[in-house]
């Protein structure tokens, strides 16, 4: 009897099965971390999106052969079928954010401050802003849609998106002191659509609504008044080709992309173009307050990270709050079977 009880025990504790996602990422914490209590709640369900809250004014570009330099496609995991892992996360803190600015860039720039890149005709604008809200200093951009923007050093470059041109300008003064001519994009036969841009300390990254992410060379850039592409990769999950990659950050050797229309940010290999993992953010949207006489909140759209400080930092289009978040790791699961004797 005590030799079958031992036996079972033994079969049971070998049955349990416990698989624990993994992945890097800044200042990841683990599921059972508690929220301090300033942090606001992280709510369960969100809001359903409804076809008029995902606006359509970016179509997704056909499929057709570019004249780029040839992307390089990242091997699929063995089988071609592992899901890719998703994060959580945990709302650290929340900040004042412009409801009227339709954000389409976001930078951190050290202390409490931000560039940031707004888009529509008629409101497009280069900004300093605060995380009290405050916006510093504003230059309308107001004849293009206004598009992504990153720091080169001593210069922001800025995107348009159908204005077939991007601008450069001083940190110090936010003169513009140069501009540059986007190349003819083949698969539509106009030119290359500006999307997301970010620096990884060598080359500029930029998205153009496709698959594709360009990498481009800033001082050529800026010397000859054209983009200067240097390179591109398809970027893809274990399903295929993730399209309408849009505002971007790079963040400890991978790129941050926001997908147009979708709740999830993706995290890109820079070097082959896989997805490593994704993060699921769809219950911030539940977490807006409502906003008097604003626009309604529209999509996510700003990644912004504190390299020195570990802080990450998301916000979206039209949205009257700006989040600093911490990741939670992809959810563990766990077989529990009954122990009985």
């Amino acid at each position: 009897m005590r030799q079958t009880r031992l036996s079972r025990l033994v079969a049971l504790a070998a049955a349990a099965l416990l698989v624990v996602g993994c992945a890097s990422a800044p200042r990841t914490v683990e599921p059972a971390a508690a929220a301090p209590t300033s942090a606001p709640p992280t709510v369960q369900q969100a809001p359903t999106l409804g076809a008029a809250t995902l606006p359509t004014a970016y179509p997704v570009a056909p499929e057709a052969q570019a004249a780029y330099p040839q992307p390089v496609v990242g091997a699929l995991p063995p089988g071609g079928q592992q899901l890719t892992p998703t994060f959580g996360y945990r709302v650290v803190k929340s900040y004042p954010h412009d409801p009227f600015a339709y954000t389409q860039g976001l930078v951190y720039i050290g202390g409490d401050s931000f560039y940031e890149g707004t888009g529509l005709v008629g409101a497009s604008s280069l900004r300093e802003v605060t995380l009290s809200g405050e916006i510093r200093r504003n230059l309308p951009v107001p004849d293009v849609f206004g598009e992504g923007v990153a720091v080169v050093g001593e210069r922001i470059f800025q995107l348009t998106w159908q204005n077939c041109v991007g601008y450069i300008y001083n940190r110090a003064d936010f003169k513009r002191v140069g501009q540059f001519s986007m190349p003819t994009n083949e698969r539509t036969g106009n030119c290359l659509e500006g999307w997301g841009l970010t620096y990884d300390g060598k080359r500029l990254i930029l998205s153009d609504g496709s698959e594709r992410l360009f990498f481009v060379d800033p001082a050529a850039t800026e010397r000859t008044g054209q983009l200067a592409i240097t390179g591109q990769i398809a970027v893809r999950d274990s399903l295929g080709p993730v399209v309408r990659l849009n505002e971007l950050e790079y963040i400890q050797g991978e790129i941050y992309a926001n997908l147009y229309t979708d709740t999830k940010i993706a995290r890109i290999n820079p070097a082959t173009g896989a997805v490593t993992a994704y993060i699921e953010l769809r219950n911030l949207f539940a977490l807006l307050p409502a906003t008097p006489n604003a626009p309604a909140p529209e999509v996510l759209n700003g990644i912004a990270y504190d390299a020195a400080g570990d802080r990450l930092f998301v916000t979206g289009k039209q949205w009257p709050l700006l989040f600093e978040i911490d990741l939670v790791s992809p959810l563990s699961w766990v077989v529990y079977l009954p122990l009985t004797i």
